[in-house]
């Protein structure tokens, strides 16, 4: 018997109907979550659905930014196996959502993912009625799993990482994951250390694979030489000009780059210092304390045409969408959330670009990526202000290494192909095997 996930889903509906009103009085003063209300409680729109000719349809769900980048290297190689396949592809962030509206697939439909809460789950199957539900990532959602195998849909994850921290959140909760993951068809994951954290969890050994990271696919296709040339001119960076960018940075590392940047300026005083910050709506609070530090700074926003050049040598991008496009303009990058412990960022984005690639000690949401880089010689671990300064110092004083170092970052993310179509072969399968079933018991 399935107690654990029975208390769930008791638990969550029980907390659901009081916590609805008050969610919605929220949503309602801050405007936060009004968009599409219904698509969260599971009433998926007849016209949504009417967009999607032919079968067999399959719903994919990628949480946000980095998921629907998965999402749109799997699809992509999918089509390639069943071209005429429909895919509903739910996010939960809006930021998500705007990036999969933008993907460039024919028959796809992009929705808001459904509440894990039991009527808005079975209320999205019964609608959908997918053949079956595919998960990216680090996404375990009991209802979902659980209703999806009562109502006979195939499930996998793929692309499938549990990071460290993860894992020790999830591990607190292994009784009620040890049954939702037993429900999962197949585990397609990324490395050997998320299939034996996905198996330590509950999952059964025989239906989990290890076959590489999708994610970075499609990175190698974003690099144009006409977002350099735009980026360099709003930016005011000739080629040649020495410039330090830190990108995706969170609360507490600005500070420490910063140091770092103070002590760069007494070897090399025209590098220019680029600051990207994870979360936008701190870009004005990096300015003040950039202002307190005794420096002047420029902020992206204001940099939109030839009257307002850049007049500071430290910039910081408080627009969204640009990060990728400005590593175009730096020589040296610093990939933020690993001085802090906070898993990282994405250091492939820069590393296509040719860009040698540092990071702080905290990376362990991007631990392959990182080993990629390491193994090619393409990036320098850095503990401190300090370190990250000589790091820097010392490539700028060897523009052959600096470059040599770039080409082998750049090496290092187009060497990696295959993973998508790997993951497609999967879901592939899995319909086969399902549509198989269903012939078989007819």
């Amino acid at each position: 018997m399935n107690v654990f996930y029975t208390i769930y889903a008791l638990l969550t509906s029980l907390l659901f109907i009081p916590l609805f009103p008050l969610a919605l009085i929220y949503s309602k003063i801050t405007g936060k979550y009004s968009d599409h209300l219904m698509e969260r409680l599971g009433w998926i729109p007849a016209e949504t659905l009417a967009g999607l000719q032919g079968q067999p349809l399959i719903w994919m769900h990628a949480v946000s930014l980095g998921e629907v980048r998965v999402a749109d290297a799997v699809i992509a190689a999918l089509k390639k196996r069943i071209p005429q396949c429909p895919v509903l592809l739910s996010t939960t962030t809006k930021h998500g959502r705007d990036l999969a509206e933008s993907l460039d697939h024919d028959n796809i439909r992009v929705i808001y993912f459904p509440l894990d809460i039991i009527f808005c789950v079975r209320l999205a199957l019964a609608r959908v009625r997918p053949a079956a539900m595919i998960f990216i990532e680090t996404e375990i959602w009991p209802t979902w799993i659980f209703e999806a195998g009562r109502a006979g849909i195939p499930t996998a994850m793929i692309n499938g990482r549990i990071s460290p921290r993860s894992y020790k959140s999830y591990h607190r909760i292994r009784p009620l994951l040890k049954q939702v993951l037993a429900r999962v068809n197949v585990f397609s994951m990324i490395q050997a250390e998320d299939s034996e954290r996905i198996i330590a969890l509950g999952a059964p050994p025989q239906r989990v694979l290890v076959n590489g990271n999708a994610k970075y696919e499609r990175i190698p296709a974003g690099i144009r030489p006409e977002a350099e040339t735009k980026m360099r001119r709003i930016l005011d960076l000739p080629a040649g000009t020495k410039v330090l960018a830190a990108g995706s940075t969170r609360q507490g590392e600005e500070e420490k780059i910063l140091d770092a940047y103070e002590t760069i300026l007494k070897t090399f005083p025209e590098t220019i210092l680029i600051i990207a910050p994870r979360h936008i709506e701190r870009a004005a609070g990096i300015g003040a304390m950039i202002k307190q530090r005794g420096h002047n700074c420029d902020f992206r926003t204001r940099l939109k045409d030839k009257d307002n050049t850049r007049r500071s040598k430290i910039v910081i991008i408080d627009t969204f969408g640009e990060l990728f496009d400005t590593y175009s303009t730096a020589s040296v990058v610093f990939c933020g959330a690993s001085l802090v412990p906070l898993g990282g960022q994405n250091p492939l984005e820069p590393a296509a670009w040719g860009k040698p690639v540092l990071y702080g000690p905290s990376m362990e949401d991007f631990q392959d990526a990182r080993e990629m880089l390491e193994a090619k010689g393409g990036s320098i671990a850095v503990s401190d202000s300090g370190s990250l300064a000589e790091a820097a110092v010392e490539l700028f004083k060897h523009p052959d290494r600096l470059k040599s170092m770039g080409e082998k970052a750049k090496s290092a993310v187009f060497g990696q192909q295959g993973a998508a179509d790997t993951h497609a072969a999967i879901i592939e399968k899995l319909l086969t095997r399902n549509r198989g079933k269903t012939e078989n018991a007819g």
